[in-house]
């Protein structure tokens, strides 16, 4: 039950599983999806997706890890941001917790995430940030899982004027 956050390379999580911010039709895409493809091995991941398709929004499905360091990936579709009046909270929310009882559904009890829907779907970062730290802390309350929430270039993060300063330091608190 620990929750970190870390800078770096999801695709080097030495864990059960990472997540993929997929899209529905679980095809390689750009971003976290395609670095999380390419590590895994493109046409192993290809033809296990092409069981699973296609997803809803918030669901989450999983497949062997193939050559990454982690056992599984677990597969999640975001929401596309459409101005925040569309049920993406609730959907982005899903995603998360979708994921993590996955995890303990398939007895994993380590995670690790991207944070979703905050590249070329067009979440807000700040709202993608606080809605991501708020799911897993308070899903970790409950379950045994460990989460780590892999940010790209925290630089970024710890720079961006439109995070509010609590949000930096909770993830200032949890960085390893």
């Amino acid at each position: 039950m620990a929750f970190y956050i870390r800078e770096g390379d999801i695709t080097r999580f030495d864990g059960d599983a990472v997540v993929n911010a997929a899209n529905t039709q679980l095809r390689m895409g750009g971003g976290v999806c395609g670095a999380i493809f390419r590590a895994a091995g493109e046409a192993e991941l290809k033809q296990a997706c092409r069981r699973l398709r296609p997803i809803q929004t918030g669901e989450a499905v999983i497949t062997p890890g193939f050559s990454l360091t982690a056992s599984f990936i677990i597969h999640t579709a975001g929401p596309v941001y459409e101005g925040g009046h569309r049920g993406e909270e609730t959907l982005l929310r899903n995603s998360y917790i979708n994921s993590m009882s996955l995890a303990l559904k398939n007895n994993l009890r380590s995670i690790a995430f991207p944070l979703i829907s905050s590249g070329i779907y067009g979440y807000p970062v700040s709202e993608a940030l606080q809605i991501a730290l708020d799911s897993i802390e308070s899903f970790i309350l409950a379950d045994p899982l460990d989460v780590t929430l892999y940010l790209f270039s925290l630089k970024n993060y710890l720079d961006d004027e439109t995070i509010p300063e609590e949000l930096k330091t909770r993830i200032q608190d949890r960085l390893v």
